[in-house]
C-alpha cells in the first residue's frame, strides 16, 4: 500500500527546512570567519566633508563655513517685486486676424511669441508692424496689452 500524499508533502517540508537551517548555520561561520576581528571604533567611524561626501578622514578645521540660521531658505523663495525689467517692450507682429480679432508678437529682446487680443490694441495693427507693447500674463499664458504703432 501507497503513502499518502500528506504524509509525504510533510517530509519534503521537514527537509526543506532542514536545508535552509543549514545553509544559513554556514553562512553565519563564513562571516564569523571572514570578520576583521579587533577592528576599532575609529576604524568604523565615517566623516563628511566640506562637499558632503563620506570619507575616512576628519574634516580640516581651516575648511570650515559659519552659516546663520535665518539665511537659510525653507521652501520656494517669494517673487521680489523689486525686480522691475523693461516693462514697456518691442516687437513685430507675426501674424493678426482682423476677422477673428488676435494674433501674435515676436518679442525682439526675448524672441519669445506673445498672444495678443484686439481688445488690447490702441492702434490698428497689421502682419509685420512694428509695435511697443505691455506683457500681463492671461490663463493660458502671457498676453500683450497696451500694443501701440512705432513709427
Amino acid at each position: 500500500m501507497a503513502k499518502s500524499n500528506v504524509v509525504w508533502n510533510k517530509q519534503e517540508l521537514e527537509k526543506k527546512k532542514e536545508k535552509k537551517r543549514k545553509e544559513k548555520e554556514q553562512k553565519k561561520e563564513e562571516r564569523k570567519a571572514n570578520a576583521k576581528e579587533g577592528k576599532s571604533f575609529d576604524d568604523m567611524i565615517a566623516y563628511i566633508d566640506e562637499d558632503g561626501n563620506i570619507t575616512s578622514t576628519p574634516p580640516d578645521p581651516t575648511k570650515k563655513r559659519v552659516i546663520n540660521a535665518e539665511d537659510i531658505q525653507i521652501g520656494v523663495p517669494r517673487n521680489s517685486t523689486n525686480k522691475q525689467t523693461d516693462v514697456v517692450r518691442k516687437g513685430i507682429v507675426t501674424f493678426f486676424n482682423d476677422s477673428k480679432g488676435y494674433g501674435f508678437i515676436k518679442d525682439s529682446e526675448t524672441q519669445e511669441s506673445v498672444f495678443v487680443h484686439i481688445n488690447n490694441l490702441i492702434d490698428s495693427i497689421k502682419e509685420n508692424n512694428k509695435v511697443s507693447f505691455e506683457v500681463e500674463m492671461g490663463q493660458k499664458g502671457p498676453n500683450a496689452v497696451r500694443v501701440k504703432l512705432i513709427h
